[in-house]
């Protein structure tokens, strides 16, 4: 792994933090895909039979920050703390996530426990390679208490649905990815 100069990743790290504040407002995240290398993998494990992997710049805007992000319009990440390392060349970002609906005392939905993403430059202001993680028993928590509440968006209603139909898109059997979560480790 190469090592870059801090001052290039703490530029990528203040680009990739504000094109993510940006897509929030626009409740579309497709403009994150340009920020990763055209050979990028982004992927993510979803439980002990699940596992999510886009390949390609082209398959991250459509799967990653495209179809699996279809109806957290609302939703905000925001980031608690960021770490570089600029020997290695790697970011690691810890984020909430916060829904926009409220519970009847006003506080906001949020999935409690830690998100993070692990992310490795690839130079000319692009990741190569992301890797997220999130309390998956927590995440299904919140969506459980937010539907019993009737709090849940058309569109988070719509991607419930979707899910249950079965295996979508870039999802696979754990070790079934074309690219292992672990894979350029």
């Amino acid at each position: 792994m190469p090592s870059y100069p801090r001052a290039e990743l703490e530029a990528m790290v203040e680009r990739w933090l504000d094109t993510n504040r940006r897509c929030e407002e626009a409740l579309d995240w497709s403009a994150l895909a340009d920020l990763y290398t055209e050979d990028a993998s982004y992927g993510w494990n979803v439980g002990p039979d699940d596992e999510f992997m886009a390949v390609g710049r082209d398959e991250i805007r459509e799967l990653a920050v495209g179809l699996e992000m279809e109806g957290f319009g609302g939703w905000t990440y925001p980031y608690q703390r960021v770490l570089i390392d600029d020997v290695q060349g790697e970011v690691l970002g810890l984020w909430k996530q916060v829904a926009d609906a409220t519970r009847p005392d006003g506080s906001h939905y949020e999935v409690a426990g830690l998100g993070g993403s692990w992310f490795r430059y690839g130079g000319e202001q692009r990741w190569s390679w992301q890797r997220d993680f999130f309390d998956v028993g927590n995440t299904t928590a919140v969506f459980v208490e937010m539907i019993r509440a009737g709090a849940l968006s058309e569109g988070m209603t719509r991607r419930i649905e979707r899910m249950a139909k079965g295996r979508q898109p870039g999802h696979y059997p754990v070790g079934g990815a074309p690219v292992g979560l672990w894979d350029g480790v």
